[in-house]
């Protein structure tokens, strides 16, 4: 049974860590002055301090000063610390300094100095140092690097958690934005697929009302799709390949026979997840501009999975020298917008080839989409 999750073990692992540090510095330092109960004494002092001195800075200096870029302020609060403790522990070192001559356990590997009256006399007829109290620097070099130490780490580390806190609002706003502009840019290609298919149904309605009636219940088929099918951001390709086809053929009622329609796809089909109506736009720019009412004219639009998930879409149409007039004014929208999706859910995972083959006056399209995330 785990007492703890990852996420609540972290947290304490970091305090056990920054402890058994900070523990390591301190009591590891020399001091030749004070028998080990003393220097224990003053030592767990110093631990004491040093571990509140660097929460102090990591959770209230460096955010108070340095993230607001009070350099001065937060300079002056680094020279009061060091300038404190290291004051702080002269005092208390000298406090606890132990006369000479006295007995006792001392810090382990700390040699006694010699007493005073066992020293051989001095040359030249001088005297023995007297009994005064052992002279020692007020500036600790062990004190003040253990210090500096903990403020450099306090510091770094919490610089390193606001960074953290920083990249994670920007990949929120991110991910918002993303997704705000995704559903804009989802609003305006379905109505502009609509508007054209309607007007298709409308020029059908006069001439065969029984297949008007059918192509509507088709159309609303494909509304659903479109309105519930796709509502989490995927659909599988299966129902998007299918979407393709009941365009295909709803496009067709009004077609005359100097337009020849191909589709073909992938014999079986490797179910994935696709962003919905992403493959569409290509289809209709087809329709609409590679249809001649004097011409002969053909629509290729192949589908084929050369891996599992790998999709590559071909999208051939034919090339008129009087090229019929746009529909709307927005019918270029359709596929700027396509290119947006494209670069926002797959980045570095497509490869669109659009072109004209003036030889063959013929309109390419190739797509080369990496379904896995």
């Amino acid at each position: 049974m785990a007492f703890f999750t990852l996420e609540q073990l972290q947290p304490r692992l970091f305090h056990v860590v920054i402890s058994v540090f900070l523990g390591v510095l301190v009591f590891t330092q020399p001091d030749q002055h004070l028998t080990a109960s003393r220097f224990y004494l003053l030592q767990t002092t110093l631990f004491v301090v040093s571990l509140g001195v660097f929460y102090l800075n990591m959770y209230w200096a460096v955010p108070k000063f340095l993230d607001r870029r009070r350099l001065l302020p937060y300079l002056g609060f680094l020279v009061a610390v060091v300038v404190g403790i290291s004051a702080s522990h002269y005092v208390a070192q000298g406090a606890l300094a132990s006369p000479p001559g006295a007995t006792g356990l001392r810090a382990p590997g700390r040699t006694p100095p010699p007493d005073p009256q066992e020293m051989p006399p001095p040359p030249n007829g001088g005297t023995r140092p007297g009994p005064g109290p052992r002279s020692h620097n007020w500036l600790n070099p062990a004190v003040l690097l253990s210090t500096l130490l903990m403020l450099g780490l306090g510091t770094s580390i919490a610089a390193v958690q606001r960074g953290q806190q920083d990249a994670q609002i920007r990949q929120a706003l991110e991910k918002e934005k993303l997704s705000t502009e995704l559903s804009w840019l989802k609003a305006q290609i379905n109505p502009h697929f609509f508007f054209n298919t309607l007007n298709n149904i409308y020029v059908l309605t006069l001439m065969d009302g029984d297949q008007a009636r059918g192509a509507i219940h088709q159309l609303s088929r494909m509304m659903r799709y479109v309105l519930y099918d796709t509502q989490t951001g995927l659909a599988p390709l299966q129902q998007e390949v299918q979407f393709i086809r009941d365009y295909i053929d709803l496009m067709q009622l009004r077609l005359t026979d100097n337009v020849t329609v191909d589709f073909e796809s992938p014999q079986p089909l490797h179910d994935a997840p696709i962003a919905p109506m992403l493959l569409l736009t290509f289809v209709e720019n087809a329709f609409k501009h590679g249809v001649s009412t004097d011409e002969p004219s053909h629509i290729s639009v192949v589908l084929r999975q050369p891996a599992p998930h790998v999709l590559d879409l071909f999208v051939r149409n034919s090339v008129f020298a009087d090229r019929p007039a746009a529909l709307d004014e927005n019918s270029g929208i359709g596929l700027v917008n396509t290119r947006r999706r494209l670069e926002l859910l797959y980045p570095d995972r497509h490869l669109l080839v659009v072109k004209e083959r003036t030889e063959a006056r013929e309109y390419l399209v190739h797509l080369t989409l990496n379904l896995l995330p």
